[in-house]
């Protein structure tokens, strides 16, 4: 019995822990910043891609980037190689190059190619226009995320004119998140 009641214990640890992101379509995000003006975060991923995977289990469900998340950021999930209808700035955008399967690589959407994505997972953050600003590439961990959720939450990314100023941004940045 009271093996039962330790893997109770710690299957409901395992999922209490995690939080989630309040993921929307780039479409829903156009249209809340015209009331509420917020910048755009979105994680550019494939289905195939395991580093994607891991930064949906170990980043974005993690309680200090999910909630910064949804308080600071119109957040967008968007599958690299998926068939979805993109309307981005009076824009459509498909992927017509598009086949069903459900293991294999596809071919990039044209909606990857106009935001410069050529690796996964990237996360491309956008201004209160739904303007992109940078494609930022790789796995991130919450703390490495952290850096740029503040660095493209208001305009501070603006200021950084050179390495050395990116650099005085790094020195005076204050880690609050906890993993």
């Amino acid at each position: 019995m009271d093996l039962i009641r330790l893997l109770f214990i710690l299957f409901f640890f395992e999922f209490s822990n995690a939080q989630d992101v309040n993921w929307m379509t780039i479409e829903k995000a156009q249209e809340l910043q015209k009331t509420n003006p917020k910048n755009i975060i979105m994680d550019v991923y494939t289905d195939w891609c395991g580093p994607c995977k891991l930064m949906d289990k170990n980043t974005f469900q993690n309680e200090d980037v999910a909630n910064y998340l949804n308080e600071n950021y119109y957040a967008v999930k968007f599958n690299a190689e998926g068939n979805s209808i993109i309307n981005f700035q009076g824009k459509v955008y498909e992927n017509p190059g598009y086949r069903e399967t459900k293991s294999a690589r596809n071919t990039s959407h044209n909606f990857t190619r106009y935001l410069g994505v050529y690796g996964y997972p990237t996360i491309v953050f956008f201004d209160k226009n739904a303007n992109p600003i940078a494609p930022i590439t790789g796995y991130l961990t919450p703390k490495q995320i952290e850096i740029y959720l503040n660095l493209f939450k208001e305009e501070e990314y603006l200021k950084i004119k050179s390495q050395e100023d990116f650099k005085r941004f790094l020195d005076d940045f204050e880690s609050k998140f906890e993993g």
